[in-house]
């Protein structure tokens, strides 16, 4: 299944809905989406009227605000509201990295720390796309590249969801269909070069596995890192996630 939402300027827009849990049911469609940078938005164009059209009521913003002052953000509209959530607080620079780096440990190490760094942020996160859930409102969460930031809260809205932990993989995955137009993005904007890291932009299954069994590692479970590191009820939580969003 290609999960993809095909736009012009945008490469890893997709539809968490069509997952199915554990206990059969499965997520709903057209009800939250992930996304690379929503600043490559313009007003206008088709890909504005493609986006207004999903009837998107919140948007999140996971990057950093020097991020947005430099690549802009979703224009504003009366549609939706707007939110910034810097979930990360240690930068690095992924296409700076050598070869011999493996992308696996490395990112499932970074997206430790910002699960650590970033729980008041994530909590907000979490709680906006529960209450979109209960509104029964689409809404969109995206970072840069719509990989590790984005990846992370997906992953945790699909655990909440009680989604199978390979299809969490899976997910996460999917953005090496759009990593050449990503790598391409980043070469237009850096004089025509090409980043030093070969894994830039890449989204192997391994990182998502290995930071998934970290987080159990550290917290005993999903739910217990949403317990006990974010502060939210963790039970509450799913249960209203999967009664606005489940089928």
């Amino acid at each position: 299944m290609d999960r993809h939402i095909r736009f012009d300027d945008l490469h890893n827009f997709r539809d968490l809905g069509g997952y199915t849990t554990a206990d059969g049911h499965r997520i709903r469609r057209a009800r939250v989406y992930r996304a690379d940078s929503l600043g490559k938005l313009t007003r206008g164009t088709d890909d504005w009227t493609r986006f207004l059209s999903l009837g998107i009521r919140t948007v999140i913003d996971l990057r950093y605000p020097w991020e947005i002052d430099s690549r802009g953000r979703v224009p504003d509209d009366p549609s939706f509201t707007y939110h910034n959530l810097s979930i990360e607080h240690r930068p690095y620079d992924q296409a700076a990295l050598t070869p011999d780096i493996a992308p696996g440990p490395y990112l499932a190490e970074r997206y430790m720390e910002v699960a650590q760094d970033g729980t008041k942020e994530i909590r907000r996160a979490l709680e906006l796309i529960t209450q979109a859930a209960r509104a029964d409102e689409p809404l969109a969460f995206h970072c840069a590249s719509g990989k590790d930031r984005t990846g992370l809260i997906a992953a945790l809205v699909l655990e909440l969801l009680e989604v199978p932990r390979p299809a969490i993989v899976e997910d996460f995955a999917l953005t090496d269909l759009a990593a050449p137009a990503l790598l391409a993005d980043w070469t237009s904007h850096n004089d025509g070069r090409s980043p030093t890291w070969p894994s830039y932009g890449r989204a192997p299954a391994e990182v998502m596995h290995l930071f998934l069994t970290d987080l159990t590692t550290h917290y005993g479970s999903t739910a217990g890192y949403v317990t006990n590191a974010l502060d939210l009820d963790a039970s509450a939580l799913s249960a209203t996630l999967r009664e606005g969003l489940l089928e």
